[in-house]
């Protein structure tokens, strides 16, 4: 296995792997305050990127448990949709604000107990189950929909992801602050609980421990589970920043927070990862997606770029690995 979390050479080597996306971000913020410093450094500009970090960072938190533990969820995009589409559903219907993102959020859950259940009790690999639980999701999203976008009154929703808002000392949207506070609190419960150490030893060497007394199947379950209540709270706060239920959202977004997660230093090998590291991957993501629409740079070579970063945090994380570092 790996250093536990906590001793000082794994807070050495963690130190280590957070200077790396903490310089990516330093740069690429760089760049672009060079190429677009009036619009780019200005106050709203940040408040933008920071609301539109939201959805990629609150991704990127239940995704760095289930990367940590040896496993993959390529499903998160399309049940951020599914959960938007829920939640304006509810609203439509008449259910009260609490009640509508509750069932969202409780969508989001379920879809990640599926993908637990399916990987420990049909032993097939994570890749393929989610990649399936992509499509179904997704499916599920149009079907609800009638493949179209579901419109539904806020009721006071869409304040949550309001760029400017109230009360002003607030500084930037409270699903911003919300985002922060959750990362904390997962921060918190990967690395000090047992939940956390357990889920570092399973991806670290899934045999050492089941021999060791961890409920391993138990644990992916709650893993998966917990990654989807992350991607159901996402899909809720998408509709209260579009106020509309899109089946289409979300699309590709799967690919931005693996990419957070591995730039932060998240193995996708297992056994490595951690909360502060995705949250800076997420905002470099933001940032760069920011910076290339400011100067103009088409999509395709934002997917390009997004690409070649997944290629090379990847090839660097090999390399680490390799070397014992």
């Amino acid at each position: 296995m790996t250093q536990r979390p906590g001793t000082s050479e794994s807070r050495t080597r963690r130190i280590l792997e957070l200077a790396g996306p903490f310089v990516a971000l330093v740069l690429v913020c760089g760049l672009f305050a060079v190429l677009e410093p009036e619009r780019f450094l200005s106050a709203y500009n940040f408040k933008t990127v920071a609301t539109q970090t939201v959805i990629v960072g609150l991704g990127a938190i239940g995704m760095t448990f289930v990367i940590v533990s040896g496993g993959i969820d390529l499903s998160i995009g399309s049940v951020i949709a599914l959960a938007s589409v829920v939640t304006a559903l509810r609203l439509r219907s008449g259910a009260g604000p609490v009640a509508a993102a509750a069932v969202g959020i409780v969508t989001g859950t379920l879809a990640g107990a599926f993908n637990g259940l399916a990987i420990t009790r049909l032993r097939v690999v994570p890749f393929i189950v989610t990649l399936g639980t992509m499509g179904i999701a997704r499916g599920l999203a149009k079907y609800l929909s009638d493949e179209q976008k579901v419109d539904a009154a806020a009721r006071g929703l869409s304040l949550i992801m309001a760029k400017t808002p109230e009360p002003p000392w607030l500084l930037v949207a409270p699903g911003v602050w919300a985002m922060l506070v959750l990362a904390a609190l997962a921060a918190f419960v990967l690395k000090q609980t047992v939940f956390g150490v357990h889920t570092f030893a399973i991806g670290s060497n899934e045999a050492t421990a089941r021999l060791c007394g961890i409920r391993v199947e138990r644990t992916k379950v709650l893993v998966y589970a917990l990654g989807g209540t992350f991607a159901g709270l996402a899909g809720v706060l998408q509709y209260c920043r579009l106020t509309v239920g899109d089946p289409t959202t979300a699309l590709g977004k799967e690919l931005d927070i693996i990419a957070a997660v591995v730039i932060g230093g998240g193995s996708l090998a297992g056994g490595s990862g951690g909360i502060l590291g995705s949250m800076l991957g997420a905002f470099l993501m933001s940032f760069l997606a920011n910076g290339c629409t400011l100067t103009g740079v088409p999509n395709y070579v934002q997917e390009i770029i997004v690409g070649a970063i997944i290629v090379a945090a990847v090839a660097i994380d090999e390399w680490r690995r390799r070397h014992g570092h």
